[in-house]
């Protein structure tokens, strides 16, 4: 895995080439150069290997996600701010499986770097919610269920909220 701004220096060389082919007669060329460019900026803001490890959990594939992500060994330098929020929500989905409290630090971190969809964001909430219910923080559970309800716009989560309510009044 490389530096994130490599993705734009092979952008620029490929747009180079392009007004080349153009200025060198080769219009039909320059023109599939620079659309081609459009490829390295649409991978700089979507990073490949997020993309294929939630191609992965979509099929329940955790150890494929796992392996995908493992790809990305330096986070903070390869990718941008939402991407590391994306690369810390996948840790703690796929941690969540088998060991809840560090699934935590990775779906805070999550949070405070940012997701782009409220349903993801949503997702990361209730996750939450469920630790500290676990952890007998019935205040903070119920606040972070209380934004989960307000981030899930689609109702898609509406029976877990409405379960881990129920399970917050036998404590």
């Amino acid at each position: 895995m490389f530096h994130k701004n490599i993705k734009f220096i092979i952008a620029g060389l490929i747009i180079a080439a392009g007004v080349w082919q153009i200025i060198d007669d080769s219009v039909g060329t320059g023109i599939f150069y620079i659309l081609l460019s459009g490829i390295p900026i649409f991978l700089y803001f979507k990073n490949e290997f997020i993309l294929l490890a939630f191609l992965k959990l979509r099929k329940q594939d955790f150890e494929g996600a796992k392996k995908w992500l493992a790809y990305i060994k330096n986070p903070e330098t390869a990718l941008v701010r939402k991407q590391q929020g994306y690369f810390n929500y996948l840790h703690g989905i796929m941690l969540s499986q088998t060991n809840i409290n560090q699934a935590e630090k990775y779906f805070k971190k999550a949070i405070e770097l940012g997701l782009s969809m409220d349903m993801d964001l949503a997702v990361a909430k209730l996750n939450l919610a469920g630790v500290a219910m676990s952890r007998r923080r019935k205040l903070e559970a119920t606040a972070l269920l209380n934004e989960a309800k307000k981030l899930d716009k689609q109702n898609m989560l509406k029976e877990q909220i409405t379960m881990m309510k129920e399970q917050m009044k036998k404590i």
